[in-house]
């Protein structure tokens, strides 16, 4: 059987510029869904009923045309950011056709003469403007799809406040189109004025002095964060995240959070990382709000509250980690217990008593125990010492490796939570 639904890749160019499958699909359609801008490029010669998105979007009423021959208009390629990719994950792939144009990054990387390998992309299209941050890197190529046109003042203003004014910035309008335009500029030099609504902007980043430097791999400085000390250290913080050992749509429960920063490195680990912090504190909340804008992973999950109480009805999570709290009746009964069966739980203890915790925990549930001594050259009089830092205790355990039978079958959060009396 042929798909029913056809995706149509249109460019700036409209319908004199598809192909000639695509302008067959869009002929024969009973149906054409499109954005506003898309459907007004259709030749009144369409004898297709014209179906413009519902304002919130939503596919129902497209799901609901299965019976016809219908066809969906997208900007470039639709499965680069687009509908097409939306519709891939509602639909088997049977009944769904895509037929691509040429995409505004495509087009961009030919002008610029960029190879598109080597260039990272970023969607500011519904999504908050420091999602940019993260891809910040001195000497990087970047390309950002505009959500509007006052999005590139936007940015300039953002790479400013982050040591990158003097980053090259291409605004790119109406790619393909005969409207197609370039503006070139210096971040610091930007003049704020409103561009074309449809822009791709390039960035040839460039720190100034001074710039925080961000690197790629998780150990981030400490003054990277806001905090008030509660902080996992930034070495310590590293072997953590070696152990939690993210990957790509990974969920990660950082319960205790502080300032966020376990969680904030899991998500800049992998784009598709998803984590969850979890702090009762006020004042580190408004560190961690911080700490994930400024370090580019504004997805980050606050909940506001105290484990075991604050997990009751959180997404499954793939790894957990417990930097604080491991002594505080049920909550690393709670969080094995929502733990998925081959998920990792990592927790953290400085005292004797969350040392001695993790060692019952071990007892029970197998895993490993590892003793952390950490020491920094500092000034004795004329001379340098070593001073030690507190030792750190990690316990690493798998859910289903080396555990004992009772391990899937804990009690529920709720139970655990009941059971558990309020802690300061």
């Amino acid at each position: 059987m042929p798909a029913w639904l056809t995706v149509v890749g249109i460019g700036d160019d409209g319908f004199a510029g598809l192909g000639r499958p695509a302008r067959r699909a869009l002929l024969t359609a009973s149906v054409v869904y499109g954005g506003e801008r898309h459907l007004a490029m259709l030749p009144a010669r369409l004898a297709a009923r014209r179906a413009a998105w519902p304002r919130p979007f939503d596919l129902a009423p497209l799901l609901a045309e299965r019976s016809g021959a219908v066809c969906v208009l997208a900007s470039g390629d639709p499965m680069l950011f687009g509908v097409g990719a939306t519709l891939a994950r509602q639909l088997p792939a049977d009944e769904l056709r895509v037929l691509p144009a040429p995409s505004s990054l495509s087009l961009a990387a030919a002008r610029l003469g960029w190879p598109l390998q080597e260039v990272a992309t970023v969607s500011l299209v519904g999504r908050p403007l420091p999602t940019l941050t993260a891809h910040l890197h001195d000497g990087a190529r970047v390309f950002v799809l505009s959500a509007d046109g006052r999005t590139p003042a936007a940015l300039a203003g953002l790479l400013n406040a982050r040591g990158f004014g003097a980053t090259r910035m291409t605004v790119l309008e109406h790619l393909g189109g005969e409207l197609e335009r370039r503006i070139d500029g210096r971040a610091d030099q930007w003049s704020g004025g409103e561009v074309a609504a449809l822009n791709l902007i390039a960035l040839e980043c460039h720190a100034t002095a001074g710039a925080p430097r961000l690197p790629l791999t998780c150990g981030l400085p400490e003054d990277a964060f806001r905090h008030d000390g509660q902080l996992t250290k930034r070495d310590v913080r590293a072997i953590t995240l070696a152990r939690l050992a993210p990957t790509p749509g990974e969920l990660l429960w950082d319960v205790g959070a502080g300032s966020g920063s376990i969680g904030i490195e899991w998500m800049r680990a992998h784009p598709a990382c998803r984590a969850i912090a979890i702090e009762a504190h006020a004042e580190r909340q408004r560190f961690i709000e911080h700490n994930r804008d400024a370090l580019g992973v504004p997805g980050l999950q606050l909940v506001a509250g105290r484990a075991p109480d604050a997990l009751h009805g959180l997404p499954v999570p793939d790894a957990v980690f417990i930097g604080g709290g491991v002594t505080v009746p049920g909550v690393l009964d709670a969080c094995w217990a929502s733990l998925r069966d081959g998920g990792r739980l990592v927790a953290n203890a400085v005292t004797l008593q969350g040392e001695a915790a993790l060692a019952a925990w071990r007892e029970r549930y197998g895993g490993t125990l590892t003793r952390i001594a950490l020491a920094d050259a500092q000034a004795l009089g004329s001379f340098d010492t070593w001073r030690q830092a507190l030792p750190i205790t990690i316990l690493e355990v798998t859910k289903g490796a080396n555990t004992t039978n009772g391990t899937n079958t804990a009690n529920s959060i709720d139970a655990i939570a009941a059971a558990s009396p309020d802690q300061p």
